[in-house]
């Protein structure tokens, strides 16, 4: 008769953890930004098809950092409960905070009850009618929310990434200067990030409905050339 081996939750939760964080940590980092135009979401990445910033409803766009297959089936769970609920309410109903609750409740169910925690942390961004009411719910793997103010960042050193974003963003007040904020904050002191390493996309204030656009290489070659 073979006897399991007994794990004190404690050390069950925190190698959890770990794992989960040592897999986002091996990703690349992505942020968002609040400007008078609505809201700059910006991600390290050189893929041109593989999307870490999509558009989840009218005005809400999603975030991911960490395993692609993980974070891009949350995006997918996402705009089939903010479709259902628009459909079945209203459309002014979907909003980023109950979306961030949902991705909560999924990845603390899966963090607490399976053997392999999903290792990302996903963003879910709302452009407001001003900028004071922009909306930005940061969801982790064990399912906790953080409700940021203004700007964000995910990743393996996200502490870092926001004070240089902090930094950079002092004298942001349009598309242009926030998109090159971003950059500097992605590339950070050893590295210069161009239009092949990044992938950016607006949430912009100024549309009537559908407020997610995305930039592509000429237009973002324009944008981090401006001065």
């Amino acid at each position: 008769m073979s006897m399991s081996f007994y794990v004190a939750p404690e050390q069950l939760m925190k190698d959890k953890a770990d794992f989960a964080r040592k897999g986002i940590a091996r990703g690349r980092s992505m942020v968002a930004v609040s400007f008078a135009g609505g809201i700059v979401m910006a991600a390290d990445n050189p893929s041109r098809t593989l999307r870490k910033v999509s558009e989840i409803y009218d005005r809400i766009g999603f975030g991911g950092v960490g395993k692609f297959s993980e974070f891009d089936s949350l995006r997918t769970a996402g705009v089939r409960h903010a479709d259902m609920k628009g459909y079945t309410y209203s459309r002014e109903d979907v909003d980023a905070r109950s979306l961030a609750n949902a991705y909560a409740q999924l990845l603390g169910q899966v963090f607490t009850h399976e053997m392999k925690p999903m290792e990302v942390e996903v963003l879910v961004a709302e452009v407001g009618a001003t900028q004071s009411v922009d909306q930005f719910y940061r969801v982790s793997y064990d399912g906790t929310v953080v409700d940021e103010r203004s700007l964000t960042a995910l990743g393996g050193d996200a502490e870092a990434l926001r004070s240089r974003l902090v930094e950079a963003c002092q004298d942001s007040d349009d598309e242009a200067a926030t998109v090159r904020a971003a950059a500097s904050a992605l590339g950070g002191p050893d590295r210069v990030l161009g239009v092949d390493d990044l992938e950016v996309a607006v949430l912009d204030r100024t549309a009537q409905r559908r407020a997610f656009r995305r930039i592509e290489s000429a237009t973002l070659q324009a944008l981090l050339d401006a001065s």
